[in-house]
């Protein structure tokens, strides 16, 4: 792939671009459903391409192809250039340039290629067994499943970059239903990471069991308003609300609530909020971003104050910063964004049961439904939930049938606690959170 990537860049600057950028991606998933003890379905995907950017008086034009062949390939170079003619002039286009060296991040773990297609399968299986043997009331796998990739990813631009590496990952998933008087509740878990010797296939099953049944005769509450524990998993969905607000992007464009406020309180001091294009372990962990900046680790928040924003090339220059190497992209088909890599809320020092243990009466958030609806702009929000009641710092009836609601700004600012118990859900990672108090609408 480096070879057909260097090229087209060679190809666009002979046919006269100023600048130009070739990103390759050479991908193939595996992914296995289970139920029953039966393989329900097998897909095996793989996806391969080529997408360039160039840029000429200014202006930028992209256009990509599944299709390798070499008289393709030159009618790309040529889509790219034409499409530069349609686009609007701007003095902030870059492409960056060859750096010394990049940081050593281990993405690629040989195991997954190498274990067979029926150990794969045989994961999966025993995910369903561990859930259906841990308690009878198991009534229902919708999945149980397996998931792995492996990929290469190769970028060449015309300012001297020319970067490749190889990566893996693998998980588990499992959905499951529990069943009692005529009553369902479901349940889930997952195990995503780098390496296929770290998956517990018995763990994420029997997770995702103890989920579904706990809250099987769930009821209703009161409206109140209450402390709240916020689950790992449901602190990492207000997360994905946040994260467009951390853009350079969204400030620079006037959609970000955050805009203006570098260096002030924004959040609780128990608040420390990280992008780690680095981080050992992790899914979105790479030596460079989709436009091959050296990955970095940016603290956004930090004991409640707003640091950094997160930046690609673009934004870079137009703030006149440094780009903290966020140019995100999902695949070749499309220009990098500005997103994040491993984002997550630094854990605290407090354990879930030393978070609950002065609450009264609360509201334990395992679920929450409709976060589609919140306002990422303004933060307010209002969703469904369900969790677990707290009585007297334990946790007691599951409740269903709830709303809670407020204003994210104001949710960080009333965090009082946050636990010891990180845990990443693909590329976002949080531990449980107390909010010192929510309203909470019922009955």
């Amino acid at each position: 792939m480096g070879t057909i990537t260097r090229k087209m860049v060679e190809l666009a600057q002979r046919k006269g671009a100023e600048m130009s950028e070739a990103y390759g991606l050479d991908a193939r998933e595996l992914s296995i459903d289970v139920s029953r003890g039966v393989v329900e379905t097998m897909k095996l995907a793989e996806d391969r391409g080529i997408g360039l950017r160039i840029f000429k008086n200014g202006r930028m034009g992209y256009a990509y192809t599944s299709d390798l062949d070499e008289k393709v390939l030159e009618g790309t170079v040529e889509r790219a250039l034409a499409n530069a003619v349609w686009t609007g002039e701007d003095p902030y286009h870059v492409l960056p340039s060859k750096v010394d060296r990049y940081p050593q991040v281990d993405t690629f773990d040989p195991e997954i290629g190498n274990t067979s297609v029926e150990a794969k399968i045989n994961l999966a299986k025993e995910i369903e067994a561990a859930a259906r043997a841990s308690d009878q009331r198991i009534a229902i796998t919708e999945r149980s499943s397996y998931q792995d990739a492996e990929y290469t990813v190769s970028i060449v631009n015309s300012r001297g970059v020319d970067a490749s590496y190889r990566g893996a990952y693998c998980g588990a998933y499992a959905y499951l239903v529990a069943e009692e008087k005529g009553e369902n509740q479901t349940g889930f878990a997952l195990s995503y990471g780098l390496r296929f010797s770290d998956i517990n296939p018995v763990k994420v099953g029997q997770e995702a069991a103890h989920k579904a049944v706990r809250m099987l005769g769930a009821k209703r509450i009161a409206s109140k308003r209450m402390p709240v524990l916020l689950d790992p998993y449901v602190v990492t969905q207000f997360m994905g609300i946040l994260t467009p607000s951390l853009t350079a992007e969204a400030v620079q464009k006037g959609k970000s609530p955050l805009a203006g406020k570098g260096n002030t309180l924004i959040a609780s001091p128990t608040v420390t909020l990280v992008d780690d294009g680095r981080l050992e372990g992790r899914i979105a962990s790479a030596p460079f971003d989709g436009e091959g900046v050296p990955s970095s680790r940016t603290v956004l928040i930090e004991e409640g104050i707003l640091k950094n924003y997160l930046h690609n090339s673009y934004t870079a220059r137009k703030e006149g910063v440094i780009s903290t190497g966020n140019g995100t992209r999902g695949s070749f088909r499309g220009t990098p964004e500005v997103g994040t890599t491993n984002f997550y809320l630094q854990a605290g020092n407090k354990s879930t049961d030393e978070l609950m243990q002065d609450i009264d009466y609360g509201f334990y958030v395992t679920e929450v439904m409709g976060m589609h609806t919140a306002n990422p702009i303004s933060g307010d929000f209002s969703i469904g939930a369900a969790g677990l009641l707290i009585e007297k710092g334990r946790l007691t009836t599951p409740i269903r049938g709830v709303a809670i609601a407020g204003n994210l700004m104001e949710l960080l600012q009333n965090i009082d606690g946050i636990g010891n118990d990180l845990t990443f859900f693909v590329g976002k990672g949080a531990p449980t959170v107390r909010i010192k108090s929510l309203p909470v609408s019922g009955d």
